[in-house]
């Protein structure tokens, strides 16, 4: 008999992805500090990198997703899906977990089938209001399925639909008395309002391009702005803007600090990824979420519109952005009432322990192994 629970977390590809994990990963062990977690992730993709950073193993599995743009790029995929599952397999056999997790990304598919074939049992966690194809076919054989919206049994079995919401990142939403100190970091003004434009770490060019059009009209009413860039076009906005001319804008290639990003924002601009929400929902601030169309099924604007239905954001379409973004934050920041309604609501949806729940279903499904 085994004298430790052994737990395999699988999933990644995207930040979206791996802080969840991570999150789930840190509770099991404040609820069991004698747990083993190992990760699997998908070779070459930021898990193989973040997770070890974080202070877990992973295995990484040599597979990618389905690439809808070149039928050519697809020609590899059953072989890498077929050995991936083979690879999962003897991880299982060597790890012997009692239970499996999986968070989305590449490599959840391939594990958590082979856990179900090796009557391992398992638990996934769909972070989007809309699940993608893999997650409704795992989703048959899945003990649990914890979900962060309403609705989410026109894709699950009703009875094993838990409603957790998504983990987050606990330090960058804890922004309670940090304002002052945010605004001194980012060498802002106590008396004028900040829009915080935040796009991920790669960045969001169409966040990027309208922020760059209507950056006039924004400093001309008296706005001041944090604008995380991301790394692909960071370096070219930097040469475009003249530092002097715009000194109320503070332009970012990361956030180190989302806390005080956080804290120091009177509205803020977004993309729609689902860990995002999480914490817009919970630091409760007026939000105007511009989805991002290059995403399976669309899972961004189907998040925006879920928190649109409860009025708890403003949506702009990617395609309408150029042109309407800067209007509406603008319009927003004049609308003190509209600003509180926005907040108020945004702030019900939250649901901060989210992390803790999942880990406690995750040692139930251990136990009865």
């Amino acid at each position: 008999m085994k004298s430790n629970k052994k737990i395999i977390i699988s999933g990644g590809g995207t930040g979206g992805h791996i802080f969840p994990a991570i999150a789930i990963a840190n509770a099991l062990k404040k609820l069991d500090p004698a747990i083993e977690i190992l990760f699997v992730g998908a070779n070459g993709r930021m898990e193989m990198e973040k997770v070890p950073a974080a202070g877990y193993k992973i295995i990484g599995l040599d597979i990618q997703g389905i690439q809808r743009k070149s039928i050519w790029k697809n020609v590899m995929f059953p072989i890498k899906l077929i050995s991936s599952v083979q690879k999962a397999l003897k991880i299982i056999k060597e790890f012997n977990p009692d239970a499996a997790v999986g968070v989305g990304g590449y490599a959840s598919g391939p594990l958590l089938y082979a856990a179900s074939l090796k009557d391992i049992p398992y638990l996934i966690q769909e972070q989007n209001s809309y699940a993608g194809i893999t997650n409704k076919w795992l989703g048959k054989k899945a003990k649990k399925i914890c979900v962060a919206f309403d609705g989410m049994d026109q894709f699950f079995p009703f009875d094993r639909i838990i409603k957790t919401g998504n983990p987050i990142r606990r330090d960058s939403v804890n922004i309670a008395g940090k304002h002052m100190q945010a605004l001194e970091l980012f060498k802002l003004s106590a008396f004028k309002k900040t829009i915080l434009v935040i796009g991920g770490s790669l960045g969001a060019r169409t966040l990027n391009n309208s922020i760059m059009a209507g950056l006039d009209k924004m400093v001309a009413a008296d706005a001041q702005i944090i604008w995380q860039t991301g790394k692909t076009s960071y370096q070219t906005i930097i040469e475009k803007i003249d530092e002097d001319k715009y000194p109320d804008v503070k332009i970012t290639e990361f956030l180190h600090r989302m806390d005080l990003a956080y804290a120091a924002a009177d509205v803020i601009i977004s993309r729609a990824g689902a860990g995002t929400i999480a914490e817009l929902c919970v630091i409760k601030k007026p939000v105007i979420l511009v989805p991002s169309p290059n995403v399976a099924e669309d899972h961004q604007t189907k998040n925006a519109l879920a928190l649109v239905s409860e009025n708890a954001a403003v949506f702009v379409a990617d395609r309408d952005a150029q042109a309407n973004l800067v209007n509406k934050v603008l319009e927003l920041l004049n609308d003190k009432e509209l600003q509180k309604k926005l907040g108020d609501n945004i702030g019900k949806l939250a649901m901060p322990d989210a992390d803790e729940v999942i880990a406690q279903e995750v040692m139930k499904l251990s136990l009865k192994s």
